[in-house]
C-alpha cells in the first residue's frame, strides 16, 4: 500500500474517532431545563430575549460547549459549571461553539448559562450543547417547587450594577441581572423565576413609547402582535416594582412621551392609582390565585415625603384582594442605579417580607 494513502486512512480513522467522542445535545433534548419566556417556534434554536433567561443541563464528561448566535453581538451570558460563575461569554453574530468548560474532574456536573443583559440587547439563539469525551446529557435536577415572577424597570433588570465608577453607563457589559435583587430573591428560595423588565419602563409612561402594561404579555418583546402563553407557567408569587420611571416623567412636560400620553397638563393622582389598578387586575385575571406585591424602591420614589408609595397603598386597598400586598424598600440615600451592595439590601427586604408574609 502507498505509503501516503495508508497515511491518509489513518487521519480520517483518527478524526471519525474524535466525532464519536463529541455527544452533541440537540436544544430540544428533553433533558435540557429552560427558564424564562423563550420562542421555540423556529425549529432550529431556541430564541432568548428577556433577562434572567437561563438554560440548564446536567451531564457526564470532562467538558463542554455551546452552540449559539447572536443578533446584534451585544449579550453576556454567565457560564455557570457546578453552581459557580466560571466566567462571562459575549455570543457573536456568526453561529459558533463557545467552550463553557473543559477539564473537569471525570463525573457529574451541571452546565447553565444565565442571560444578563435586557432584551433590546438583541436575541440570542441557542442550537445545544456539545459534550466531550465520550459525555452524555443526565436527566434533570428534581425540579424547583416554588415559582415567582417580577415585572421592573432597571431596578429590576440589574441595571450598571457593574458600573463602580458611576453605574449609569449604558454599555450592556455593567447590566447583570445576576445580580439584581430579583435573581437573588430567587436563589434564596430556590425559586424558577421569570423577569418582565426593561430599563425606563413605566406603567403610565417610559422613557420610550412603550408602557409596561403593553409589554407584559408579549413573547417576543419587541412585536407588538407576539403574545406569551400564560398557562405555560403560574407562579406562586409576582412581585411588581414599577412606578419609579412615572415618578420623573410625569412632571417632564416637553418630553415627547409626555405630549403623546399626557397632552399639556400633568396626570391627576387619581389617573395614576387607577392606572395602577388596572395593571394588576390584568395580572389577577391571568393569575386567580397568585399572591401579588406591589413593590416600591429603592430609589427616589420611596424618599421621605414622597407621594408615590401612597398611590401604590391606595390602588391595592381599592382592589380589595386579601391577596395582594404593598411592601417599600427605604430610599437608598445615594445618587444613579443601585450598587450590587443596594441590590443585596432590596433582595433581603424583599425576601423578610416574603417569609413573613406568604405562606407557599
Amino acid at each position: 500500500m502507498n505509503k501516503y494513502i495508508f497515511i491518509i486512512i489513518c487521519l480520517v480513522t483518527l478524526v471519525g474517532c474524535t466525532r464519536v467522542k463529541e455527544q452533541v445535545i440537540l436544544h430540544t433534548n428533553s433533558e435540557i431545563e429552560y427558564w424564562g419566556r423563550i420562542n421555540f417556534s423556529e425549529r432550529e434554536g431556541a430564541k432568548l430575549y428577556w433577562s434572567g433567561t437561563s438554560i440548564k443541563m446536567n451531564f457526564k464528561g470532562t467538558s463542554v460547549k455551546a452552540l449559539l448566535k447572536d443578533s446584534k453581538g451585544d449579550n453576556y451570558y454567565n457560564v455557570i459549571i457546578d453552581n459557580e460563575v466560571t466566567q462571562i461569554i459575549r455570543p457573536d453574530t456568526t453561529k459558533q461553539y463557545y467552550q463553557l468548560a473543559s477539564n473537569l474532574p471525570e463525573g457529574k456536573h451541571t452546565v447553565e448559562l444565565f442571560k444578563r443583559t435586557e432584551w433590546d440587547r438583541g436575541v440570542s439563539t441557542f442550537y445545544g450543547f456539545k459534550i466531550d469525551k465520550g459525555g452524555k446529557a443526565l436527566p434533570k435536577s428534581s425540579s424547583k417547587k416554588r415559582t415567582i415572577e417580577f415585572y421592573g424597570n432597571s431596578i429590576t433588570a440589574g441595571y450598571a450594577v457593574d458600573d463602580i465608577e458611576d453605574r449609569d453607563r449604558p454599555d450592556s457589559i455593567f447590566t447583570n441581572h445576576y445580580k439584581s435583587y430579583a435573581a437573588i430573591t430567587a436563589r434564596h428560595f430556590d425559586a424558577k423565576f421569570h423577569a418582565i423588565c426593561k430599563s425606563g419602563i413605566g406603567i403610565t409612561i417610559s422613557w420610550f413609547p412603550l408602557t409596561m402594561p403593553e409589554l407584559y404579555d408579549r413573547l417576543i418583546p419587541d412585536q407588538p402582535n407576539s403574545r406569551w402563553d400564560f398557562s405555560k407557567y403560574k407562579p406562586d408569587v409576582v412581585v411588581v416594582n414599577l412606578f419609579q420611571n412615572d415618578s420623573w416623567l410625569v412632571d417632564m412636560l416637553n418630553r415627547e412621551e409626555f405630549k403623546a400620553i399626557f397632552g399639556n397638563k400633568p396626570p391627576e393622582d387619581d389617573y395614576l392609582i387607577t392606572s395602577y389598578e388596572k395593571f394588576i387586575i390584568k395580572l389577577r385575571q391571568h393569575y386567580p390565585e397568585t399572591y401579588i406585591i406591589c413593590m416600591l424602591g429603592n430609589m427616589d420614589a420611596t424618599e421621605l415625603e414622597s407621594k408615590w408609595p401612597g398611590l401604590v397603598s391606595k390602588a391595592v386597598a381599592n382592589l380589595k384582594d386579601d391577596k395582594i400586598y404593598t411592601h417599600f424598600v427605604p430610599y437608598k440615600n445615594t445618587p444613579n442605579h443601585p450598587t450590587e451592595k443596594e441590590q443585596r439590601e432590596i433582595a433581603k427586604s424583599l425576601i423578610h417580607f416574603i417569609e413573613n408574609t406568604i405562606i407557599w
